[in-house]
């Protein structure tokens, strides 16, 4: 019997294992995850940003897991040796419409209490020769971090401290007893007194396999990167981004130099037709069939039908990829677009059709379940651990 199962071995389990174990030293903790190592899904395949938090709605738990995420994420990479470069992030207006949504996202922020800067069109080009626009916000706590060496040092802390991490285990079947969670997998059978899990792509199955009606439905989209070319390694020193669409709920392509000193460009969103489905010729029809048959979907495809279109001929022409880029950095070309491993973002969406915009929990009696953690996830890790680790207290303290 353990005291505490932790499911998912993303960077928000290792997240909460690592702060489990310091809350209570003393129990039997124990961390299940399907894939033969840590971080193998969206912790370890997104763009890197360590985010500043200038998009979410003031009081969400976006907006305040965030802001204490990105300086708490560089307090725990700076004590365990892990690079990070602090780059900024430049929020850039192509046209009149945008500027206005840029103006919008200067009182968010300041709502937020983030830090931040007016740019000219003039000052916006002294800054980055390479980008063109009619304004700017500079950022400047925005970074970027490589999220899957951060995972590994949490499971390393986890694991100094007397935790264990079985991998290879998927979960298969969950039984919420009395005093007791029995957790199958399909090599093992393991019960504790109290459950997490963060489970991502899975996570509405993993409610279900509790017994519950979730309330909403994994859909995943696939985000597409291109990589460029070496000689443009130093086209940008900072993230740039363009103004989001209020309309789309995702944030549009963008340019990230990385840690290791390339630059890539995207992600795009389109409809995965798998839950794992990275490439475009990964097809579950079993997962393709329970989606299509979730109501929320059918509302939230019938919603979306023009973005979702256009995000649909962005996958398969580089053109028009192309083009969206080149509003604000017109000097690439379609040979500079180098294809770059996908990542697939698990977006919750409601009964109604709602894409379920801020963090959400789903829990039990002995069961703390994270049910949406898009972007701003890995950057909120730290604080979103804290965050379960208090609720898991509280289940403790009923006994």
């Amino acid at each position: 019997m353990h005291d505490f199962i932790i499911i998912g071995g993303g960077i928000l389990g290792m997240s909460t294992a690592m702060q489990l174990i310091e809350a209570f030293p003393d129990r039997r903790i124990l961390l299940l995850e399907k894939e033969a190592g840590p971080a193998r899904h969206q912790s370890g395949r997104n763009s890197g940003v360590i985010h500043g938090g200038v998009y979410y709605p003031p009081g969400s738990l976006k907006a305040r897991f965030c802001l204490e995420g990105n300086r708490a994420t560089r307090a725990f990479c700076e004590a365990h040796g892990i690079e990070t470069r602090i780059c900024g992030k430049l929020l850039v207006a192509t046209s009149d419409r945008e500027l206005g949504r840029m103006k919008g996202l200067w009182e968010r922020t300041a709502a937020n209490g983030l830090p931040r800067e007016w740019l000219s069109a003039e000052a916006l080009v002294e800054r980055e020769p390479a980008i063109t626009g009619l304004g700017a916000i500079l950022v400047p706590s925005s970074g970027i971090v490589d999220y899957a060496r951060v995972t590994r040092a949490m499971a390393e802390a986890f694991e100094q401290r007397g935790g264990q991490i079985r991998y290879d285990q998927e979960v298969t079947g969950l039984d919420e007893r009395h005093g007791e969670v029995v957790v199958r997998t399909r090599e093992d059978e393991f019960s504790s007194r109290y459950l997490v899990s963060c489970a991502g792509l899975m996570a509405d199955r993993v409610v279900q396999m509790l017994g519950r009606d979730p309330g909403f439905t994994i859909c995943p989209f696939r985000g597409e990167y291109y990589r460029l070319p070496e000689a443009h390694d130093r086209i940008v020193s900072h993230l740039i981004y363009p103004i989001p669409d209020p309309a789309t709920p995702f944030l549009g392509v963008h340019l990230t130099p990385m840690i290791d000193g390339g630059v890539t460009l995207g992600p795009n969103a389109v409809l995965a037709l798998a839950r794992e489905g990275y490439r475009k010729t990964d097809v579950s029809l079993p997962d393709m069939a329970r989606l299509l048959a979730y109501p929320g979907v059918l509302r939230m495809l019938a919603h979306h039908v023009r973005p979702g279109l256009a995000e649909l001929f962005n996958s398969f022409s580089r053109r028009r990829y192309l083009a969206l880029v080149r509003r604000y950095c017109p000097d690439l070309t379609l040979d500079d677009l180098t294809p770059w491993p996908s990542g697939v973002r698990a977006q919750a969406v409601s009964r109604d059709g709602r894409l379920i915009d801020d963090f959400l929990f789903v829990n039990t009696r002995r069961t703390v379940n994270v049910c949406n953690a898009p972007s701003p996830a890995a950057t909120s890790a730290l604080p979103i651990g804290r965050h379960i680790v208090a609720k898991v207290k509280e289940q403790v303290e009923v006994g």
